[in-house]
């Protein structure tokens, strides 16, 4: 299982919200590229990337500090946040990162994802971010009806690359990942699935990589900062 640290970008800086609120964000580190390059050094293999003004503004806002984490560290990263067209995911893909992350147009235009996932085999993601079982969008401001299963299922045959499934209620708040919701996402798709959403221990790791569902991979953010979780060590412990 692959662990993503997350660096969530707003107003340039790295930041984390709390359970997805703009209002509630604390800064981590002025400079993102840094931040980037101290996870790497660590040893992490992925890194998780998320333009948070871009996911309410509806298009990339801040594209130089992902840019400058491109340039510096050597590790594929997958983005999500304002991608909702074939020209910005081209563009971004363009610049060098691993793989696009679609949200919102997951729900509103689902045919932009087929398409993408066909002309960028394996660089396509879907993000699906819920509130008890039901899909947010547009940086998680509208709560639509549409249950976050049925819309991993709906991409079944897309050949997207992952999902990316966040409980936004344990996002940023230090309370445990959604093991129950994961594990049964996971199990009723074979597209690979992505934990997201309070991830604070290297004791929720080990219970995400055993809970006997097949998750590809686990994203953890304010736990790295915090140093609630040691990066460095959960990385040793996820390799065995």
């Amino acid at each position: 299982m692959i662990l993503y640290p997350a660096i969530d970008l707003k107003d340039g800086q790295a930041v984390r919200l709390l359970r997805g609120e703009m209002e509630k964000a604390t800064v981590f580190n002025d400079d993102p590229a840094a931040q980037a390059r101290a996870f790497v050094d660590a040893g992490c293999e992925w890194l998780h990337l998320v333009d948070l003004n871009g996911a309410f503004a509806g298009k990339p806002v801040n594209a130089d500090p992902v840019r400058a984490i491109l340039a510096a560290c050597p590790v594929p990263a997958q983005l999500g946040g304002g991608i909702r067209d074939m020209a910005t995911i081209e563009r971004w893909l363009d610049a060098g990162l691993a793989r696009v992350i679609l949200g919102t147009v997951a729900v509103e235009n689902p045919t932009l994802v087929r398409e993408a996932a066909r002309a960028f085999p394996g660089q396509v993601a879907v993000g699906i971010d819920a509130r008890d079982g039901r899909v947010a969008t547009k940086g998680w401001a509208e709560t639509t009806d549409v249950d976050a299963t049925d819309l991993a299922r709906s991409f079944q045959d897309a050949g997207v690359a992952a999902i990316i499934y966040t409980d936004i209620d344990r996002d940023g708040a230090m309370q445990g990942p959604n093991i129950s919701a994961t594990a049964a996402l996971a199990r009723a798709v074979s597209i690979p699935v992505i934990a997201s959403g309070g991830v604070s221990s290297l004791a929720d790791l080990i219970a995400l990589r055993d809970c006997g569902a097949p998750l590809d991979g686990a994203i953890s953010g304010r736990a790295l900062y915090d140093g609630a979780l040691d990066l460095k060590q959960a990385l040793a412990a996820l390799r065995g």
